[in-house]
């Protein structure tokens, strides 16, 4: 058996509910019409029917024979009654209200009339009813007009007039909802703002009273936000300048000692732990600095990807690019050049061999992919590093790590608005994809 579905939206919802009650209040009010105000009505026009019927009978008996003939003529008597006249007329659906007053009329006049008076209802070539009369034992089938009351005239233009209103009520709700979500709209749009590190401007708060305690409750989080997020960069900076201080203090101490001993090695191996707390230190400062405060600018992806290969190929390490047409579009530069230098830097040192970088644009999005033919890790143990601090199996052998490579790439991704993915590559090794959603009104809008 199928269960019935509710709408997903509250727009929605809200709509199918009023549409019910609607529908019910109106089923309701036709009940109540049709039993306590048609019935009764119908009823006593049948009683006065059914009198004057007893009053043209007895007519009909006492006229003389002589003008009798005329009177029944008058009213198209006949012997037998015409086949189109039933007991029961045929009831219609699209006519529901005036088959049900007219079944009531019928029903009311025969307990009102004697036995040997039956009646018919005849619906084709005009309404009317026919009636066995007496005529002084010979009886026969006279023709009267149908009361208006048993025609149900009228009624229907009120039905109609009463369902018309229940969809303009229906309607009005509509509009009324539409006005209720357009602040809850804003809030999502403003909340996706926030998460994406921009800085909105505060929802306006002269709404409905529940609306403007929310959107209140909102501006006042995004302050919260912005002064944590504030307070976050000085104690980051702080403590940057506070490890790297006695660093810089220490190596400098280091190179002006003297060397009498020729114990270079000490010095050497000092130095390198030194580098591995500086690359530490940046890690950290990456994983958890301010990229959401860096405005996006229009660039050249390719341009970028350009530039960092020269840079590689100037320490010894190519990489074979494959860059196709992407069109410029908005994008943090200092953020994305990141994202690029930790998975190519990935690439050097976990997978050395067959390093490619290749970029393509479909279906209005990006890609960036960096691989290598090493035997590293493979694309389900990288979904794992993408949280911090994990390190795989194979960076046992490389020191000066932190477990944030990954996890600083796809924070990037997702201030983009991306994503990051793992793909095996043909013939070996691995592929690492950053999906960024490219926007090319925005891209316009900058050119301009």
């Amino acid at each position: 058996m199928s269960r019935f579905v509710l709408p997903k939206s509250v727009l929605a919802r809200n709509i199918a509910l009023l549409i019910v009650l609607v529908m019910l209040s109106q089923v309701c009010s036709l009940a109540v019409l049709l039993h306590y105000v048609q019935r009764p009505r119908v009823e006593r026009a049948a009683t006065v029917f059914a009198n004057y019927v007893a009053i043209l009978d007895a007519l009909l008996e006492a006229v003389p024979d002589n003008a009798r003939d005329a009177v029944i003529a008058r009213y198209h008597g006949r012997k037998s009654v015409p086949e189109e006249a039933a007991s029961a007329p045929t009831p219609n659906l699209f006519k529901l209200y005036r088959t049900y007053q007219r079944d009531v009329f019928l029903d009311s006049l025969r307990r009102h009339l004697p036995g040997d008076m039956p009646v018919r209802w005849q619906s084709e070539g005009g309404e009317r009813l026919w009636i066995r009369m007496h005529a002084q034992h010979s009886p026969v089938w006279i023709a009267l007009p149908i009361p208006e009351d048993a025609q149900g005239a009228g009624l229907e233009a009120a039905i109609l007039l009463s369902l018309g209103l229940g969809a303009l009520a229906a309607f009005t709700g509509y509009l009324l909802q539409r006005h209720l979500n357009r602040p809850l709209q804003d809030l999502a749009r403003t909340a996706r703002h926030v998460s994406a590190g921009d800085t909105p401007a505060p929802l306006p708060t002269d709404g409905p009273t529940e609306i403007a305690e929310v959107s209140t409750a909102f501006n006042q989080m995004t302050a919260a936000l912005q002064q944590a997020e504030a307070t976050r960069a000085v104690m980051l900076a702080g403590i940057s300048h506070d490890i790297r201080t006695p660093l810089t203090k220490l190596r400098l101490a280091m190179a002006m000692a003297p060397t009498d001993h020729g114990d270079d090695s000490f010095t050497v191996a000092a130095e390198s732990y030194l580098d591995q707390i500086d690359t530490i230190v940046q890690q950290f400062m990456d994983f958890a600095g301010s990229s959401e405060r860096e405005a996006p600018q229009l660039g050249d992806l390719n341009a970028l990807v350009n530039r960092l290969a020269g840079d590689f190929a100037g320490l010894g390490h190519e990489f074979e690019l494959t860059l196709s047409d992407v069109p410029p579009f908005p994008y943090r530069p200092i953020s994305m050049m990141r994202l690029l230098m930790n998975l190519m830097q990935n690439a050097v040192v976990y997978g050395r061999v067959g390093l490619s970088v290749r970029t393509w644009f479909d279906a209005g999005k990006a890609y960036v992919a960096v691989g290598d033919r090493g035997e590293g890790l493979t694309a389900q143990e990288l979904e794992a590093l993408k949280a911090p601090f994990q390190r795989g199996r194979n960076a046992r052998t490389h020191s000066g790590g932190t477990g944030l490579g990954l996890a600083i790439v796809e924070r990037i991704a997702k201030l983009h608005g991306g994503a990051l993915q793992f793909h095996a590559r043909d013939g070996g090794g691995l592929e690492v994809w950053a999906v960024l959603p490219v926007d090319p009104a925005a891209g316009a809008a900058s050119r301009r």
